[in-house]
């Protein structure tokens, strides 16, 4: 779960902040001993990473909370005190607390380029002689940057949550530390919303749902955050990228296929190495050469479009793949199909001029808002630009910068006016994005979606073409993705349907459930008719009882059921457009009469139009 920049707090955050300090107030009242962490704000709340004697259980919650509580009714000041980085490192080696005098030392040492979202916020280095920033509550002391709000009584409700495992500054080399979750809310009606929220979202969970409905598994042998796809799940998989390839095929987009490895120059060359090297699964090969799992596509794709000179005729070019990358991520940060190691991309770059940038981005756009509206998600816009407090993260020069972000700041304000979000320090380390973020069925919001516009990779690979007067021009390159990682959207989108995928996409429009053995071929005569319509058709040939092979169906989330006895088999076996039959239609809790003609055209129908509901 990402930390919050301080930069970026709002009036929530910056309880949610202070919370997190009332809880390590009351962790050192409880440890007199206890070595702390950091304490990121993240969405809904705060953890705190610390070192105890013991192992901390949800039993120890209610005596925390008190003690928050007592902290809360003192209503004592938030103090902020700076002092010299070095006198900031014996402060706290006096103390005890070591990983306070880690992260002092390497900002002396790094400055905060060495510096991760959750650490930063305990850092703050400004302009002439390096300062640390303290904050006091009562007689409790941290490292912190700050923001707070400025009493401990103006902390709203506090409830702690959950504790596991992590390393110190994530790594697995460096000691083992307990991380406690907190939520933070402003008033008691809003947590008990967020609770009541959790409670819908865990019924919802796609590992859950995944499992009941046979979608996807994992394997010890096979490893950690490497899906295995079941039929069905593959199922969907391949009718979500079809539909988006529909999508982008009429905008003139071709697609394209590279290889999964690649040299250590490539990436060299995009700056993606200096980047993320750590982040890389690397090959050496028997002549000592060195490759690496490709993590992006993006730089393959601009060979492909270098291997041929290019006219301005021919601009813009647009390329598109569906295919997996994979990234070294740590295994406690693997979660389901929400963060895994090979991620599905159905990636798409658009080589451009200057001038068609507008036009690309807007049928990108137009492509995105029709897909995430297929399922019924609300949409909202997010520019993100880079940081400009750390120039030093991004690639490129200012000036490319500036052209860069005007051009999607106007794109933007074109399609919502000033219905968007600002989001500096969000762009991608070559350029700035316009992020999508969809708010599903239950209330939470997603990043999904994203247009990002690339100044620097084409420079960096000397990308050009010919224009009008016969001389190189350099162009552009757009990256976007609709679904982003497939498996990551496949999470969101069974969370926010619950599983009950749309007819189009459902792994099996129609159960048939036979009564009997002797109703088994008639089943399966129907069952081929529905497949000579393109349509499909699951058949439970089972020996279980009517009833469970409903459950079964109704446990599967299949759209529409039929249950085929002597009633509804025709006499002599021929399924006739006129044949009536009792349709199970998900969702309701009679079965409703209609022809066999009028089932077929239903469905289709639904099909057709991706209808949301059956």
């Amino acid at each position: 779960m990402a930390a919050k920049k301080p930069a970026e707090y709002d009036e929530l955050d910056r309880m949610r902040h202070s919370a997190a300090h009332l809880l390590a107030a009351a962790v050192m009242k409880m440890f007199p001993d206890a070595k702390l962490g950091v304490g990121p704000v993240i969405e809904n709340g705060f953890y705190y990473d610390m070192q105890l004697p013991r192992t901390l259980t949800t039993d120890d919650f209610a005596a925390l909370e008190k003690t928050i509580a007592a902290l809360k009714a003192e209503n004592l000041d938030f103090r902020r005190q700076e002092m010299p980085l070095d006198e900031a490192v014996a402060f706290f080696r006096e103390r005890g607390q070591d990983f306070k005098v880690d992260l002092l030392t390497d900002l002396k040492k790094h400055g905060t380029t060495n510096l991760k979202d959750e650490e930063s916020q305990d850092l703050e280095i400004g302009t002439g002689a390096p300062q640390a920033s303290l904050y006091w509550t009562g007689d409790f002391v941290d490292l912190c940057r700050g923001p707070h709000v400025e009493r401990s009584g103006q902390v709203g409700v506090v409830k702690l949550k959950s504790v596991s495992g992590a390393f110190w500054r994530g790594k697995a080399e460096n000691a083992q530390l307990q991380r406690v979750y907190g939520w933070a809310f402003a008033t008691q009606t809003d947590l008990d919303a967020h609770i009541k929220m959790l409670e819908e979202a865990e019924k919802r969970d796609h590992r859950k749902i995944g499992k009941e409905q046979g979608l996807f598994t994992f394997s010890d042998l096979v490893g950690p955050g490497l899906p295995l796809w079941t039929p069905r799940g593959t199922m969907l998989r391949e009718l979500l990228n079809d539909y988006v390839w529909e999508l982008r095929k009429v905008h003139g987009y071709q697609k394209v296929a590279i290889p999964h490895i690649t040299k250590k120059e490539l990436y060299e060359t995009s700056g993606h190495w200096a980047k993320y090297a750590e982040d890389l699964f690397k090959i050496e090969t028997r002549d000592k050469h060195l490759f690496a799992m490709k993590p992006m596509n993006c730089p393959h794709h601009t060979q492909i479009f270098a291997a041929e000179p290019k006219s301005y005729r021919q601009m813009p070019v647009r390329y598109c793949e569906t295919t997996m990358v994979y990234r070294d991520e740590q295994t406690g940060e693997l979660s389901g199909l929400s963060r895994v190691l090979s991620i599905t991309q159905d990636d798409a770059h658009v080589f451009c001029r200057l001038e068609q940038v507008r036009g690309e981005a807007e049928k990108i756009w137009d492509i995105i808002r029709t897909f995430y509206g297929t399922f019924g998600f609300e949409l909202s816009v997010r520019l993100s630009r880079r940081d400009p407090a750390h120039p030093e993260k991004y690639l490129g020069a200012p000036e490319d910068w500036d052209k860069a972000e005007a051009a999607l700041r106007e794109i933007v304000e074109a399609r919502v006016g000033s219905d968007w979000t600002d989001g500096p320090g969000e762009a991608a380390f070559y350029g700035p994005k316009i992020d999508f973020m969809a708010k599903d069925s239950i209330g939470r919001v997603w990043q999904v979606a994203t247009i990002q516009l690339d100044f620097n990779q084409p420079k960096s690979f000397g990308l050009a073409c010919t224009n009008e007067k016969g001389e190189k021009e350099p162009v552009l390159m757009i990256h976007c993705a609709i679904m982003g990682a497939i498996e990551r959207f496949m999470a969101v989108m069974i969370e926010h349907t619950g599983g009950l995928f749309p007819t189009w996409l459902a792994p099996e429009q129609l159960a048939l459930l036979p009564v009997g053995e002797r109703h088994l071929d008639a089943s399966a005569a129907l069952r081929a008719r529905f497949e000579a319509e393109g349509l499909r058709a699951w058949l439970d040939e089972s020996a279980d009882s009517v009833g469970k092979k409903v459950r079964n169906a109704e446990k599967m989330r299949i759209p529409y059921g039929l249950v085929l006895g002597d009633k509804e088999v025709p006499e002599n076996g021929e399924w006739h457009d006129g044949v009536k039959l009792a349709v199970r239609v998900r969702g309701t809790k009679d079965a409703v009469e209609m022809t066999l003609g009028e089932l077929l055209a239903r469905i289709k129908e639904e099909t057709a139009t991706r209808a949301l509901k059956p």
